[in-house]
């Protein structure tokens, strides 16, 4: 029997109820010293509404929780990080217009007499950031700047620059490549040795097992079983995730390839976007593949006018005229949607309900002499929140009380509506659990048949392979190689992927596979 006494933190009966659903119901939980104790479970299970619960930002309707033995209730965020309890959040939490040494240390900033000592707080800085990745990044540059993966990593760099007795981290390889994710295990096994705690939430089951000692799982507010990870395989967690099996995505449908749909010439922009060219078809789901900050985002942000380029052009359709697309409105009209890495800031409005988040991009089909059709708009919100399997109470649930993968569905669901002819996919699976990922390759699949042109973008390089009938690699903002399916290895792939950083740095890069 588990006491208070012999674990670091120990949760019992924990129970959280929101409008519409019971989120936890009579949740046990414990972490002992020096372990990654991982929780796992389909969006809307409840791992994040239990870490938020333990990080002090929730208050749980019933139960108790010990830290080192004694009665833990945080009243804050603030009140569990002075008692060693800190977390760090899907959702990212920095401040954009701050630096990024200023988001790292921003409660206890460096100062003499109140002024700011930034030679003491960048040196400091530096020291956090060279731990996850980031030292080529300069510590005063204002996080909103950065792409998504590198906000991720400092939103890590600052929940590992303070010791603590308990570190949460919720999906904090969603936006990583493979050398990034390397480095926070680095971490993650230097924070184990020291005795502390690591509660780990991801849906990349197979990196779970890698890490953790302990795996617990999750379905709809309740425990399902706890295993030691080295004596489960990943099937088995898949199971008790999803109460059934789902057997292998597959290669993607091997149908005829259709008229060309998208073709880029030698755009630019800065030195992310640099004389990039390619084709996309009908029918054909295209790959696109690299390092972070390979300019992987930028590119299909220039392509659908959020960024405009500098240069080059962007021809639909086989035309021999470029389409004018200066602004995002262009690119729709033209029927170019793009699905952003960046749900929360760029892809939904986190105050309105799911129907009008899923109706926004097609007001006319729902709307007669100015004035939208409530009943047809409610409609079509279901249909989508049937077929997507987007867990709310209703389709009147705002989506900012969604789980961060409910909300990537809820994006996914406007783009289908809106029924564009080119759809650029950035990191669709971001966040998403197993099961809802099988549904988005499925989905993928079926939009290629039905002759869509699929630009997915993914730092997933397995999940590329499985899905794409095309690969196009990015390496420091240009075309490094295009591989067909058939022809790629993942070698090649990560050899294409370091090419023009080599050339940059006249040297070698040594990388694991």
């Amino acid at each position: 029997m588990t006491t208070t006494t012999d674990r670091l933190f120990l949760a019992t009966g924990i129970d959280k109820a929101f409008p519409g659903v019971q989120a936890l119901s009579r949740v046990d939980f414990d972490l002992r010293a020096g372990e990654v104790h991982a929780l796992v479970g389909e969006n809307g299970a409840g791992k994040s509404t239990l870490t938020r619960i333990i990080a002090g930002v929730e208050a749980p309707d019933g139960g108790s929780m010990f830290l080192v033995g004694r009665p833990y209730d945080p009243k804050s965020r603030l009140d569990a990080e002075r008692q060693g309890v800190r977390m760090v959040m899907q959702e990212l939490n920095l401040s954009g217009n701050l630096t990024v040494a200023e988001n790292i240390f921003i409660e206890r900033l460096p100062n003499r007499f109140g002024f700011i000592q930034y030679t003491r707080l960048h040196q400091a800085a530096r020291e956090a950031m060279d731990r996850v990745g980031l030292a080529d990044v300069d510590p005063s540059t204002p996080v909103r700047t950065l792409g998504v993966g590198r906000q991720q990593m400092v939103e890590i760099a600052a929940g590992l620059s303070r010791r603590c007795r308990v570190l949460m981290l919720d999906e904090p390889t969603a936006s990583l490549a493979a050398g990034e994710v390397e480095l926070l295990f680095t971490q993650i096994r230097w924070l184990k040795a020291e005795g502390g705690g690591i509660i780990y939430i991801s849906h990349r089951i197979e990196e779970v097992l890698s890490i953790a000692d302990r795996v617990t799982v999750l379905r709809d507010g309740r425990v399902v079983g706890t295993r030691a990870a080295q004596e489960v395989e990943p099937d088995t967690v898949i199971r008790m995730m999803v109460g059934r099996d789902l057997g292998q995505e597959g290669p993607p449908s091997s149908g005829t390839r259709g008229a060309l749909a998208l073709r880029v010439a030698g755009l630019c922009r800065g030195d992310r976007v640099r004389n990039v060219s390619f084709e996309a078809y009908r029918g054909e789901i295209l790959g696109v593949a690299g390092l972070m900050g390979s300019g992987r985002t930028e590119t299909m942000r220039a392509v659908f006018g959020a960024d405009p380029p500098e240069a080059g052009a962007v021809y639909l359709h086989g035309s021999s005229k470029p389409a004018p697309i200066r602004t995002p409105s262009d690119a729709v009209r033209h029927g170019i949607a793009l699905l952003t890495e960046d749900r929360k800031e760029q892809g939904l409005f986190l105050s309105l309900p799911v129907r009008a988040n899923v109706s926004i991009t097609r007001l006319g089909r729902l709307s007669r002499f100015g004035w939208i059709d409530p009943g047809q708009e409610q409609r079509i919100a279901r249909q989508y929140i049937d077929s997507l399997g987007i867990k709310c109470w209703s389709a009147e649930q705002l989506v900012g009380q969604l789980s961060g993968g409910n909300q990537q569905k809820v994006v996914i669901a406007k783009w289908l509506f809106r029924d564009c002819d080119i759809l650029i996919f950035d990191e669709p699976t971001r966040g998403i659990d197993v099961g809802a990922k099988f549904e988005i390759y499925r989905m993928l699949n079926d939009l290629a048949r039905q002759g869509k042109a699929i630009l997915f973008v993914s730092s997933d390089l397995k999940e590329l392979m499985a899905v794409c009938h095309r690969i196009l690699v990015m390496s420091a903002g240009r075309v490094a190689g295009s591989f067909a399916r058939g022809q790629w290895t993942q070698e090649a792939i990560m050899a294409a992927a370091f090419r023009e950083y080599i050339k940059t740095q006249g040297g070698s890069v040594a990388y694991d596979q």
